[in-house]
């Protein structure tokens, strides 16, 4: 599904997926309180881009709109309760599996090496464990729990599986969990404690106590199998991810600023934590994140949209998170494309939306064209680049996206790379391209201003 700057030959559909195909990170650490991660492009044959290349185009947009719409299916993990390490230094090699961002690390006595989704809109951490009930494939050796002389369960009395609204629940004498996702996905195991082991380079490796996580031994319909993935590791705002558990020594921060994808070369993707943030520049904007009553996205308060420089009627209620737990608005770099919500209330937003794309591109004289998956593709002129932009109007700052940026744009036929929200609006790793993005749980706010990526090195 990609039809971006370049992506309809081979070479530049691969840069274009620069964040999308399986990287390589490097660990740095120049400040005591921070972490620098840096990708290097990878491949895989377990990856759903693999030989991507000897797909035609309208069979390369269908599949990266399918991962898509699994990665918006999957968002639905809630958890609660609080659990907090307070390491020095985490160092955690992070590596590109297909499309998605993995950790890489070890977990037990015996060292198991495993590979976790890098999850901003995940909370709780789990792999898959033996004995399975009914386990996905995946590549690597399941962890086996029973091999680790540092595994423990975690008991009923602990604060994550009692109190109001917690989501673990007691089964004889433990506490285990119960997963779903919107799309189907589940997975259930037991709550657990265990030592997580992080190389700092190849003869040093910092290891940390009681992390807890989740050993899974039932899941279904995940999205991710048959790839080395065993698991998630969560960044999200829940009490038991990655980012709260870990928070005293990365400041509740991590940013990132993702390469433009039709670069035709891949460069380092650095992901950043903490006091290892550059400075912000003048012009950083900063809006606020809104707590949601059922999950830890990383929801932000939209106010409405504008397309090439057009602003849509809606009114300020219109992407409000609504009683019946969809509605909202939330970014996440795991999502590919961005979704806008067509549930709205009084208004398709999604539909009113593409009509002010239509209705510009008409405008030009362009002749639409038909392409799996995106509902508005153009046939492009010789030297067309005429792009409508897009401004999402978040409280206290608007975030632009340059016409080059919305669209999956190739020499001969370009798409409107939006799709239709099911749920909720989603503002994803597309239409992130080239901007500095700071999610500061601390300041509770995300903060953003455009940035050549490329310059982002280590």
């Amino acid at each position: 599904m990609s039809l971006s700057l370049g992506f309809l030959n081979a070479k530049l559909f691969f840069c274009l997926c620069v964040t999308f195909l399986k990287h390589h990170f490097t660990f740095s650490a120049s400040n005591p309180t921070g972490l620098t991660l840096r990708a290097v492009l990878d491949d895989s044959s377990g990856s759903p881009l693999y030989l991507i290349e000897n797909l035609t185009i309208a069979e390369r947009i269908e599949r990266l709109i399918k991962v898509t719409n699994a990665r918006a299916n999957y968002l639905s993990l809630v958890s609660n309760c609080d659990a907090r390490i307070h390491p020095d230094n985490i160092p955690m090699p992070i590596l590109r599996e297909g499309l998605f961002y993995v950790v890489e690390f070890a977990i037990g006595s015996q060292h198991h090496k495993v590979k976790l989704l890098m999850d901003t809109g995940g909370g709780l951490i789990w792999t898959q464990c033996v004995p399975c009930k009914t386990c996905f494939p995946q590549n690597l050796p399941i962890f086996n729990p029973s091999a680790s002389v540092t595994y423990a369960r975690l008991p009923c009395d602990h604060p994550l599986c009692k109190g109001p609204g917690d989501r673990y629940t007691c089964f004889d004498g433990f506490c285990v969990y119960n997963v779903h996702y919107t799309g189907g996905a589940s997975t259930r195991g037991t709550a657990s404690m265990e030592t997580f082991h992080f190389s700092i380079d190849q003869s040093e490796i910092e290891s940390f106590k009681n992390v807890i996580f989740g050993c899974s031994d039932d899941s279904s319909d995940i999205f991710f199998k048959n790839t080395d993935i065993s698991g998630i590791f969560g960044l999200s705002m829940s009490p038991d991810s990655m980012m709260i558990q870990f928070s005293s020594f990365i400041h509740s921060r991590f940013s990132y600023c993702l390469v433009p994808f039709a670069d035709a070369i891949p460069r380092p993707l650095v992901l950043r934590f903490g006091e290892d943030i550059p400075q912000l520049p003048p012009d950083v904007r900063t809006t606020s994140f809104v707590q949601s009553p059922t999950n830890h996205f990383y929801y932000l308060e939209l106010w409405g949209i504008s397309v090439a420089g057009h602003r849509l009627p809606f009114s300020q209620s219109t992407f409000q998170y609504r009683a019946n737990g969809k509605g909202g608005c939330f970014i996440d770099s795991g999502a590919l494309f961005t979704q806008i919500d067509a549930g709205t209330v009084g208004i398709n937003a999604y539909a009113a939306v593409m009509q002010v794309f239509a209705s510009y591109y008409e405008s030009k004289s362009l002749r639409r064209t038909t392409s799996r998956g995106f509902e508005l593709c153009y046939e492009r002129p010789p030297n067309y680049d005429d792009f409508a932009s897009l401004t999402f109007h978040f409280n206290g700052a608007d975030y632009t996206v340059a016409g080059e940026y919305v669209n999956l744009i190739s020499p001969d036929i370009f798409c409107v790379a939006i799709i239709k929200g099911t749920y909720a609006t989603m503002l994803g790793a597309w239409q992130q391209q080239n901007k500095r993005l700071i999610y500061d749980v601390g300041m509770g706010a995300l903060q953003f201003a455009d940035e050549n990526c490329v310059n982002d090195v280590s």
